[in-house]
């Protein structure tokens, strides 16, 4: 799949998603971009948060924003989606427009006058008290513009906003697109130790022989390199991280870091693992004593070690005064000789997996050969839609369909025929499984604490119980009903986004559970499995507690945000003991 054929398959997702224009199909865009982002580790659990206003006669844009555990870091976003279907480029000077009017939305908030504009019912205002209340402590603050168009820089000159220096990223087509074919935009990274190190820096270098997959350099990258380095490249660096470093505050090791950098930096190597990189190409040249060294590298990724190397970056820059002119960084570089893609990204991801093996990788990957998983896979391969043709697609594996439509749609013909019985719209992930269940069975702040964590609980229900039992593995009838809540969950999803500015999740994973709890024992699944969707008046019932709902999440949380109140088992149990309207006594679905 190409650049061209990736561009078609993303705007055929974003429209089977949400099929009415303008404002929307821009929402839909940001949500699908940031899902992306947050499950290759380069941003937080994202909301989905729109805003377009004007102040001191500037013009002020959100589409979303991303805030870390611990509230040290915060992403906003900024979608720029124009539903193109071909490659177009985008101006810097567009961009750059984009950028400016979130910086605008960030600086208000920051100090206070985002939230003194907007009415007490706006779903913005509780983000604008939050921003305003944590900005002071924010270790990290990254803006990015999100397009579909093709963007002539990936990257603009840090601002600083109220006194924090704010990077400015932008994720378009080609950027989105690496990440999918490659899960690394490698060839971005150009860095040249003459430039940065003032000379080139000494390594030991070891061929990989004439049939080898790579080669292999040993070498000491010293810390004011490494802190520059990530300074320019940011989260980019670390892209083909298994777990990309996110936040500083981890499990106390960035202290042990913090602390030895302050107080004993020519110690820093004795202590520290190092780091692991992989490269496209390297450049050798003799240094002034005679001994080889790297010039350059290109295509340079941190797989192991992004902590370290962030670390250093925030360390020095919350502490001016630490000296890492004595700190060394001991690296292994992997020079990558694969010129197959398929190939060379097979090993990328191995290095990056075994590197990272003694620290905590998603939940959801590691439970990919579960049996749970695995006959659920079986079932979506042989179960048919009523149809006779068409079928749900179970991604077990992550990107498992896309290489399904590369593997299997060897002709234009054969790829087309593959969209029309397997459509996008028909994917189903781990974790979008543990979500379309857990809303249904009750746990709508499990779902509301993000995918990875929401899939932790949900597999939690599927061990051992007490009593040395395992749940018996799901077989068709179990298969069908799963899809008919995915069925509910996509149709109540799809509704309920054009309802609210913001929080567009909680409400959907809550009036879910309401649904469930109010009707539940009624619900004829193979009723939604034989239509492949639900009635008018399902939805319409959904639509009607869905605006209750919005309404009760916010008069009971208090004045927190909707997204972190949603998050705690005191709002599941107010939501769930609230009272609401009667249900109708006329919905297909659930019988009398």
């Amino acid at each position: 799949m190409d650049l061209n054929e990736f561009l078609t398959e993303t705007q055929r997702e974003v429209r089977a998603q949400l099929e009415d224009g303008g404002l929307f199909d821009e929402m839909v865009f940001a949500e699908v971009v940031m899902q992306h982002m947050s499950e290759i580790g380069m941003t937080f659990e994202p909301v989905v948060c729109h805003y377009q206003g004007r102040a001191d006669r500037a013009v002020l844009r959100l589409s979303g924003y991303a805030i870390s555990d611990d509230a040290d870091q915060l992403d906003l976003f900024v979608s720029m989606y124009e539903g193109v279907n071909e490659i177009t480029p985008v101006p810097d000077s567009e961009t750059l427009l984009a950028l400016k009017q979130c910086l605008a939305f960030l600086a208000r908030s920051a100090d206070g006058k985002m939230a003194s504009d907007l009415d007490d019912s706006s779903d913005v205002k509780s983000l604008a008290l939050t921003i305003q209340s944590i900005y002071n402590g924010l270790e990290q603050v990254r803006v990015f513009v999100l397009t579909d168009k093709l963007a002539k820089s990936k990257s603009f000159q840090t601002r600083e906003i109220a006194g924090k220096a704010v990077r400015l990223e932008v994720m378009d087509i080609e950027r989105l697109y690496r990440h999918w074919s490659e899960g690394k935009p490698r060839d971005e990274l150009v860095v040249d130790f003459r430039e940065v190190s003032g000379a080139p820096i000494p390594c030991v270098y070891i061929p990989g022989g004439d049939d080898g997959e790579y080669d292999y350099a040993l070498t000491a990258i010293p810390g004011d390199a490494l802190r520059f380095i990530y300074e320019r490249f940011g989260a980019r660096l670390l892209e083909a991280n298994v777990r990309s470093f996110l936040s500083v505050k981890r499990l106390g090791v960035n202290a042990g870091i913090q602390n030895t950098l302050k107080n004993s930096p020519e110690r820093f190597m004795a202590f520290n693992n190092g780091i692991v990189l992989v490269a496209d190409e390297i450049r050798l040249e003799r240094g002034q004593d005679g001994a080889p060294g790297i010039a350059w590298l290109k295509g340079m990724q941190i797989v192991n070690g992004g902590q370290t190397t962030a670390s250093i970056y925030f360390t020095k820059r919350k502490y001016a005064e630490t000296d890492l002119s004595a700190v060394r960084v001991a690296a292994k570089i992997i020079v990558m000789r694969a010129r197959d893609s398929t190939t060379e990204e097979a090993l990328v991801s191995d290095i990056s997996r075994f590197a990272n093996s003694q620290n905590a990788v998603k939940q959801s990957d590691l439970s990919a050969n579960k049996p749970f998983h695995v006959e659920v896979e079986k079932l979506s391969l042989s179960v048919y839609c009523p149809d006779g043709v068409s079928r749900w697609f179970y991604e077990r594996a992550t990107g498992s369909y896309n290489t399904l439509l590369v593997r299997e749609g060897n002709t234009p013909a054969r790829l087309r025929q593959l969209k029309e019985a397997i459509p996008a719209a028909r994917k189903i992930t781990k974790t979008d499984l543990a979500k379309f269940i857990n809303s249904w069975d009750l746990h709508p702040d499990w779902v509301s604490m993000g995918s990875q964590k929401n899939f932790d609980r949900f597999m939690s229900t599927l061990t051992v119980n007490d009593g040395g039992v395992a749940p018996p593995l799901p077989d068709v009838a179990a298969f069908k009903t799963m899809i008919a809540k995915a069925i509910v969950f996509k149709a109540t999803q799809k509704m309920v986004r054009p309802m609210f500015q913001a929080f567009q999740a909680n409400v959907t994973a809550y009036v879910i559970s309401v649904f469930s709890a109010q009707l539940g024992d009624r619900v004829d699944f193979e009723r939604i499995w034989a239509r492949q969707a639900i009635s008018e008046e399902m939805l319409g019932q959904m639509a009607i507690w869905a605006k209750e709902v919005n309404g009760e999440l916010h008069r009971t949380a208090g004045g927190k945000m909707i997204s972190e109140w949603a998050k705690r088992p005191e709002c599941k149990q107010a939501i769930l003991e609230a009272h609401y309207s009667a249900a109708s006594t006329n919905i297909p679905e659930c019988a009398n």
